[in-house]
């Protein structure tokens, strides 16, 4: 079953590797008429500038990204500013972005790179990987968007385009699966500098037309060789796929924690941030586990304060 997966992602990509490839010309030439401006695609952006975007990006809407991005670079536009800076700060200039683990895995990110690359964001993708809070998706995405690379760069956006055009499902499976990695593999263009700009039209694809609930098709550069729309674009037969709830969970209560942390300079009594969610053992779970994860620092006589 694995071998016939796989000859059949391989038949894929010689197909799409061809002159001509039905998929790749139109997607190009709709990504260069269409295209977002956005500062992490400018030709002058830094690669610390596009790395920066890539964690601030995971799970996290472009809106809501830009001023904070503004402001980080303004701040930090070296990996070495940030790197001089405690990570607490970072924690802090993160504000309301959500899932502030990865300010800490990009300050993280940032010592290193000072230490082992003198302050360089490196260009090999092994070098990449290497990184604090760098993952498969992240050190393909960075090689890729700041250096032009040919990698496979695979998040939702682009699963859901393949899924759909080239296997004729109307969604991929909840979770990133190898046979979404061989997919897009298979469906990078051949050489580097058009692999480069495929990586990041076909996101933009997916983020702009193939959309999850309502896509786009007609609007489409490639409905007419889109396997699920030939097929009638049949509904999806899967799994529930449960939307994420924020109100009232130990997110939520993380949240308010940390924001109390942020606006103070000093270190903050525990009554105060008692003081910002109602339920008590629900509140202690969630300070526990910002301390736990290195978020939040306690201090003597009961007081707490960002990482210092």
């Amino acid at each position: 079953m694995e071998q016939a997966a796989h000859a059949w992602h391989l038949k894929i990509g010689a197909v799409l590797h061809q002159s001509g490839s039905p998929l790749h010309a139109p997607v190009l030439q709709w990504y260069d008429a269409n295209a977002r401006v956005l500062p992490w695609r400018d030709p002058a952006a830094s690669p610390w500038a596009v790395m920066v975007s890539e964690f601030m990006l995971q799970q996290t809407p472009v809106a809501r990204v830009l001023p904070a991005y503004e402001r980080w670079l303004e701040r930090w536009p070296t990996p070495a500013d940030l790197a001089a800076e405690p990570p607490g700060e970072a924690v802090r200039a993160w504000d309301r972005l959500g899932y502030p683990r990865r300010a800490l895995r990009l300050h993280a990110a940032a010592q290193a790179i000072v230490e082992r690359h003198g302050g360089e964001v490196p260009s090999d993708h092994a070098d990449l990987l290497a990184l604090p809070g760098v993952g498969t998706y992240t050190a393909a995405a960075i090689a890729s968007f700041a250096f032009g690379q040919r990698h496979a760069v695979v998040d939702t956006n682009v699963r859901r385009v393949l899924a759909r055009a080239l296997t004729g499902v109307a969604q991929p499976t909840i979770s990133p699966t190898a046979a979404d990695q061989r997919l897009a593999v298979a469906a990078l263009p051949a050489d580097e500098p058009t692999a480069a700009r495929w990586a990041v039209a076909s996101m933009e694809l997916g983020a702009l037309i193939c959309t999850a609930r309502t896509p786009r098709c007609a609007d489409c550069p490639i409905r007419r060789q889109c396997a699920w729309v030939l097929a009638g674009s049949p509904p999806y037969d899967g799994p529930p796929r449960r939307g994420q709830t924020y109100e009232g969970t130990d997110r939520q209560a993380r949240g308010r924690l940390l924001a109390v942390l942020r606006a103070s300079t000093t270190p903050v009594p525990k009554p105060q941030l008692d003081a910002t969610w109602p339920d008590a053992p629900q509140r202690e779970r969630a300070l526990d586990g910002l301390v736990a994860d290195g978020l939040v620092e306690p201090l003597p006589h009961n007081h707490y304060r960002l990482p210092a």
